[in-house]
């Protein structure tokens, strides 16, 4: 499994459903879990981002699927990207 950070900003229709029905969060965070991505942590932040998501995903093709099926919704715009643990990534650099 590797790590993902997703941030994500909502649009006007994605600020309009949640304001609606906050809840919906939640709802979404189930359907990506279904999609065999677990979500480690979540964090509604202030900026040009509405959340902050850490992601657990078997490969990259899957957190894409992820991303590809939640911005199709029109509601939310991604940027994914890799992560590593610093201890994987020192031990990494150290290699010959």
């Amino acid at each position: 499994m590797s790590i993902y950070i997703m941030l994500t900003t909502l649009t006007e229709e994605g600020r309009k459903t949640v304001k609606a029905n906050p809840e919906r969060i939640k709802e979404v965070n189930k359907e990506v879990e279904a999609m065999g991505v677990k979500i480690l942590a979540q964090y509604a932040v202030m900026g040009p981002y509405d959340f902050v998501n850490i992601l657990d995903s078997p490969s990259n093709e899957q957190v894409t699927k992820v991303a590809i099926e939640l911005g199709s919704r029109g509601t939310l715009k991604t940027m994914t990207m890799p992560a590593y643990k610093i201890d994987d990534f020192i031990a990494y650099l150290k290699k010959k």
